[in-house]
């Protein structure tokens, strides 16, 4: 099975019609996350999500404040701003989708969370410190998350060091876009 995997949308309606052009053909699309924020079409991305045959999605940060499940005192300004407008935009039917997401869910052997395993709204994963303290968080042997905009693996070795691979572009810059797919086949 063909697995589209993405976060962070931001209601960046083009670049997510990009990333699912780049994934097809795909039997299941995840995502890990703030479907919703800064961007002008969270309708729109949340009814693109929606027409996958086939997803899951977990709740982010700006999905959650969006719809008053959490407050923006804790965001940047910006963050702030954007989170009230999209809380404007929103049509009920969004609103209602966004309201029913979990903040963490499980797909055969892997998790998903937006944060992490252990926060699944705040946290950031960024240092193989965090990440270590995730690995007693889920179940399975694999755990999807978000949040950071930053594509990374974090594994543990057979003797639990945990190292960490920062997927970059040849000339060395972070991906604009970065998408993944997990073939089960």
């Amino acid at each position: 099975m063909r697995i589209g995997v993405v976060s962070d949308i931001h209601s960046n309606l083009v670049a997510f019609e990009a990333v699912l052009n780049a994934l097809r053909p795909i039997d299941q699309l995840w995502c890990l996350g703030d479907i919703v924020g800064y961007g002008p079409r969270p309708n729109e991305c949340v009814e693109l999500l929606k027409s996958e045959r086939k997803h899951l999605a977990v709740a982010g940060n700006h999905d959650c404040a969006a719809i008053g499940k959490i407050g923006i005192d804790d965001f940047n300004t910006f963050a702030a701003l954007a989170a009230q407008w999209t809380a404007d935009q929103l049509s009920a039917e969004t609103r209602a989708y966004l309201q029913a997401l979990p903040t963490l869910t499980a797909a055969g052997e892997f998790t998903l969370a937006h944060g992490s395993p252990r926060g699944p709204i705040w946290e950031y994963l960024l240092d193989a410190n965090a990440a270590r303290l995730c690995f007693d968080h889920f179940e399975g042997p694999f755990c999807l998350v978000g949040h950071t905009h930053v594509p990374s693996i974090f594994a543990r070795s057979p003797y639990h060091d945990l190292y960490r691979r920062r997927d970059m572009t040849p000339d060395g810059h972070r991906h604009v876009a970065a998408l993944h797919y997990q073939d089960s086949r």
